[in-house]
């Protein structure tokens, strides 16, 4: 019999319909087989943790990631898998911030929400939560077939830091367009084998320590000079800018005057696309071409959840800019393609 942990953070999966308003209103989740009767059904030992206060996913901060890490660390030899029931706005970025926390993870950590509440009738919990134990407690000659941190929606799981909500009106709210799904969940769970991460043998290792100094630099045309000035002034040690393409902007003197300036104060940029597929080849137009030169950083085909995540765990692990810059351009947790 498998032991599974569910983590309850807060998020639509864990509301039901107040009788006297008519509106959503969070249970107690330790009464979850009140609501799916089916998980009696199942062959596992499960042990529920619901945060208090419950969270809104809009207000999730990194020291709930640090949380949920904890947690998994201080029961990681006492499960076989671990279920995060979470809102699914922000999922996707704390997906990554755990893929890039538990190094080494030999177990699933599964996150799994859903789009309408676990007490409606048309509601996409029961199976979204069904399907994520079932998975999570997959195992081949003792050893648990997925050892990564997953996102599980609508009948698929994607990894977790190459995973982005893109809908909020279709059960199908996630994609994973720059990495195939891991299982797909029909009559039967089809693993994807080749995909899937193979940590056995490493050691586990905990990392809690988060740097949030980040910040944005989304392109547009006629962005302004005022604009793109208070982004890179900023007291942020990295910038992540949001270009065209495959990592293509302005070549406008006054703009790449300002990148070069931020660079030579010590400032990290990374370059991902405002693409949802493809990835960033710097150099490979002539718009391009002057960043590479300058020393701008590429981030491949990351998420923009991922880039953020994984320059906060990088950010919190080393105090050298020139460290932190090392280290984006490599794949540490299957968040890019080199």
């Amino acid at each position: 019999m498998n032991n599974i942990l569910i983590l309850y953070t807060g998020g639509t999966i864990g509301m039901v319909t107040d009788e006297t308003s008519g509106s959503f209103v969070p249970f107690n989740f330790e009464l979850i087989h009140k609501n799916v009767p089916e998980l009696s059904r199942l062959n596992y030992n499960l042990s529920i943790h619901s945060f208090d206060p419950i969270i809104d996913s809009s207000n999730m901060q990194p020291a709930i990631w640090v949380q949920m890490a904890e947690l998994i660390k201080d029961n990681y030899d006492l499960y076989d898998g671990f279920v995060i029931l979470h809102g699914s706005d922000t999922m996707a970025f704390s997906a990554s911030a755990l893929s890039f926390m538990l190094e080494g993870l030999q177990k699933p950590v599964i996150f799994s929400g859903s789009q309408l509440p676990i007490g409606e009738i048309r509601t996409d919990a029961r199976e979204n939560l069904i399907t994520a134990l079932e998975i999570a407690s997959a195992k081949k000659h003792g050893r648990s077939l997925i050892q990564e941190v997953c996102i599980y929606f609508d009948s698929k799981l994607f990894r977790g830091n190459r995973s982005f909500k893109y809908n909020s009106a279709k059960f199908e709210a996630f994609r994973s367009p720059n990495y195939p799904v891991l299982v797909e969940a029909g009559v039967h769970l089809k693993y994807n084998r080749p995909a899937l991460m193979n940590n056995t043998g490493k050691d586990f290792i905990l990392h809690t320590r988060i740097d949030n100094s980040i910040s944005v630099l989304k392109l547009y045309p006629g962005i302004s000079k005022e604009v793109v000035k208070a982004v890179l002034e900023s007291n942020a040690r990295s910038v992540i800018m949001e270009t065209f393409g495959s990592g293509n902007t302005t070549t406008a003197t006054w703009f790449l005057d300002m990148l070069r300036a931020a660079i030579r104060d010590g400032k990290n940029i990374v370059n991902i696309s405002q693409c949802k597929v493809g990835s960033v080849e710097l150099g490979r137009y002539e718009t391009s071409q002057w960043l590479k030169e300058m020393g701008v950083l590429s981030g491949f085909d990351m998420t923009f959840e991922a880039a953020v995540t994984k320059l906060m765990y990088l950010q919190g692990e080393f105090e050298s800019q020139s460290e932190v810059a090392r280290w984006v351009e490599v794949n540490i947790r299957g968040e890019l393609t080199d």
